[in-house]
């Protein structure tokens, strides 16, 4: 095995600042050719690896995802094997640096101009509920009795690519869409009425045609409003009342494929820019998980939304909304994994009696409560790392002891103890992330490396021995130590190394989220080692290493709303708009409204491809 090399912090800054001085054909290539065309050039590349078709950085973004890991290997010195000829120190860090900067500081002028694979968008089970809300003005969640939706890439229930339409969710609409129409505002259903100067039919055509466009999210066509007459002058004719005979032919609205879908209709074989009404759309459930409003309307029909002005100004708008509260529990919410404290967390009630449904339903909340006071405040992305505030209710306050919070409100309270603050130490994520009856320091620092860092591990080994259930000492051992001995086996250690520590920094917070000092009668041992030779101990001191790493948490938020936004999964493409949006975040003081703003303003985001595949448009 040959020596492990780590270059010094002030070294590897040099080397970027000199980056840009690099000659990709005279001084990257030759070395990629001397260690790594012999397995990854030519038509049998190993891993269809093949470094040997990239010319200049324009190559590298269109397979950002495969360079990215050859940028992890290069640092990792995983690559070239051992077996192989090795590059020299001051070659493997011209590479590392060149990689570097051209990843994570691409030229916008050369991205990769797709759009993504478009998909026929359901509308999910919350954008059903949120939608009809809106457009009849009822307070029922009928989609509550549909089937669930899946999870799907990017870890969101909106994924285009999984929201199905299985037979029995049709009779489901069926059936919503009478139950929903006799719960409707009237003022919503008939916008007009009939008089001595208006007939029944044109009474019915002015509403038809006004809820159409409210549930279609556009103008509708005179046929399709023709269509919808139809049936309006069947139920007349046959003695039926002008709103029964409104009402039945709104339920066509209810059950079309252009309520129940966000449809966006390609216009010629090329990637081309959505329209203004489709614009809206994208919008409205991005940031509120509903139809869009009348303002966003408006502005569509004028022909405007899309201009760089005022769509910053609707989207800064839309922020201050309360509807945006949507984005706080569906994006945060699904991103932080927090919504499976309601089915996933199930603390031993004999061990954890304090755990009863107000304190989960207040674990759950403040998470949500936190992230829609960021959105509206537009704080730094980095206080969900670390913050000197939260929100509480008493329940909450009770459980955290904190004192002066009363009442079932929640409400902004102020940190003194710097152990708590940031997602990582909210009791939601701390239960969710322990067994029943103990802590688990792998599932936490699991979870840190994968909602925080971005860099989950592999699946554990088949026929791994499990861990004790409880936390007691065993033979002489406590878990701590149990678990030291657990990852000295060699199948176990790399990933432990990484998971552990981090999990260990929380473990002053017991299986519900309370502090404390001992566990099993032993004082806690709350230090922890990351590879990178950094030790710590406790919470405050995890917290500060972690903002040490702010840009790949950054990556990490930015990749996961970037899929949320565009609901799909990211594909390698994809990587150098999130790298740049990374970029334009540090200057910006990591703000979470100029997240938003990056996504809303990318080419992906209001952009679809046409009707040929994309390698046919290029």
């Amino acid at each position: 095995m040959r020596p492990r090399l780590f270059f010094p912090l002030s070294i590897f800054v040099l080397a970027l600042q000199s980056v840009g001085a690099i000659d990709f054909q005279k001084e990257v290539r030759p070395i990629l050719e001397t260690y790594c065309f012999d397995c990854h050039g030519g038509k049998k590349a190993k891993a269809a690896v093949k470094l040997h078709e990239v010319q200049d950085a324009a190559d590298i973004y269109q397979h950002a995802g495969m360079w990215d890991k050859v940028l992890v290997e290069l640092r990792d010195e995983a690559m070239p094997p051992d077996d192989k000829p090795q590059p020299t120190p001051a070659e493997r860090e011209r590479l590392i640096a060149w990689l570097d900067q051209t990843l994570n500081h691409p030229d916008p002028t050369v991205l990769p101009r797709d759009p993504g694979r478009p998909f026929l968008h359901r509308l999910s089970r919350l954008e059903y509920n949120n939608t009809v809300r809106d457009l009849l003005g009822i307070e029922s969640q009928p989609a509550n009795e549909f089937p669930p939706d899946g999870g799907g890439g990017g870890g969101f229930d909106n994924n285009s690519a999984t929201l199905f339409v299985p037979p029995v969710l049709v009779e489901k609409y069926l059936a919503a869409g009478a139950k929903m129409l006799a719960e409707a505002k009237p003022e919503r259903l008939f916008t007009t009425l009939p008089s001595d100067a208006v007939s029944n039919a044109d009474a019915a055509r002015k509403s038809l045609t006004d809820l159409a466009t409210r549930a279609f999210r556009r103008p509708v066509e005179a046929n399709e409003v023709d269509s919808l007459l139809t049936l309006f002058t069947q139920a007349d004719a046959t003695g039926e009342s002008f709103e029964d005979a409104v009402r039945l032919a709104a339920r066509a609205i209810l059950v079309s494929p252009h309520f129940l879908f966000r449809i966006e209709q390609p216009r010629g074989a090329g990637a081309h820019r959505i329209n203004d009404f489709e614009l809206a759309s994208r919008l409205s459930y991005f940031l509120w998980s509903t139809m869009p409003d009348a303002e966003l309307f408006r502005l569509a029909g004028e022909g405007t939304l899309h201009e760089s002005a005022v769509l910053e100004a609707q989207t800064s708008r839309m922020l201050q909304d309360p509807k945006a509260r949507a984005l706080a529990e569906n994006f945060a919410g699904q991103w932080l994994r927090v919504h499976e404290l309601m089915t996933s967390a199930q603390p031993d009630p004999g061990k954890f009696p304090e755990f009863t449904p107000a304190v989960r339903d207040a674990m759950l909340a403040e998470p949500i409560e936190f992230f829609h006071a960021m959105l509206r405040e537009d704080a730094s992305l980095l206080h969900l790392l670390d913050a000197d505030y939260t929100f509480a209710n008493e329940t909450l306050a009770k459980l955290y002891g904190l004192p002066g919070v009363t009442g079932d409100a929640f409400q902004r309270v102020a940190l003194t103890d710097r152990n708590r603050g940031g997602v990582a130490t909210m009791a939601a994520v701390l239960t969710l992330t322990s067994y029943p009856r103990r802590t688990s320091p792998v599932l936490r620092g699991k979870w840190v490396l994968e909602e925080i860092l971005g860099t989950p591990p592999p699946p554990p080994p088949a026929m791994i021995k499990s861990l004790p259930t409880s936390d007691k000492v065993r033979n002489g051992l406590s878990l701590r130590q149990q678990l030291e001995q657990h990852r000295a086996d060699a199948s176990c250690a790399g990933c432990h190394k990484r998971m552990d520590p981090l999990g260990f920094g929380l473990e002053n917070f017991d299986a519900i989220g309370r502090w404390r000092t001992t566990v099993a009668e032993l004082p806690v041992d709350a230090s922890g080692e990351m590879v990178t030779g950094e030790k710590f101990t406790g919470p405050a001191e995890m917290k500060a290493l972690l903002l040490k790493r702010k840009d790949e948490f950054a990556r990490t938020v930015s990749e996961k709303m970037y899929a949320y936004a565009l609901a799909r999964g990211l594909e390698s493409y994809d990587v150098p708009m999130v790298r740049l949006t990374v970029k334009r975040l540090a200057g910006a003081d990591y703000k979470v409204g100029t997240l938003v703003r990056e996504i809303v303003s990318s080419y992906a985001f209001q952009h679809r491809r046409g009707t040929e595949p994309l390698a046919q448009q290029q």
